[in-house]
């Protein structure tokens, strides 16, 4: 255990988050999410929620917000409404909704092939997913 680590942040995912560089995607996945099917890099978290494991993330990796790219993007709900699970991940990444952008669910797939490292939670409800994209320090 390391002095100051959030207890969620395990070796291999800091390792991974140190290893992304400015831009990558990290993932933060749902337990229906087809992480398996789509990662280059798969951590599993189970037991875990998606906002808890967002929350943990955030206290190491800086978020980018260059040139207004959205700091967070989100899996649009079928609905268009937005649900509980997704006010909960913009709570934990500190971002509002007009800092997010909503992806449509199969281009939001797309986008998740690209993600340096995605993160598989115990998360069970439905749109759980957050792409955080890795800043800059200082």
């Amino acid at each position: 255990m390391l002095q100051g680590i959030h207890p969620l942040l395990i070796g291999r995912l800091l390792s991974e988050l140190d290893a992304a560089g400015h831009s990558d995607g990290v993932l933060v996945a749902d337990a229906h999410f087809p992480a398996a099917r789509l990662a280059a890099r798969l951590i599993e978290l189970p037991g875990t929620t998606a906002p808890e494991v967002v929350a943990a993330i955030c206290t190491v990796l800086p978020i980018d917000d260059f040139g207004g790219a959205p700091g967070l993007e989100l899996m649009a709900s079928a609905d268009g409404r937005v649900h509980e699970v997704q006010r909960e991940l913009m709570d934990a990444a500190g971002i509002g909704e007009s800092g997010t952008r909503f992806v449509d669910r199969f281009d939001f797939y797309d986008v998740a092939r690209e993600a340096f490292v995605i993160i598989r939670t115990g998360e069970v409800r439905s749109y759980g997913n957050a792409i955080l994209r890795k800043g800059l320090i200082g």
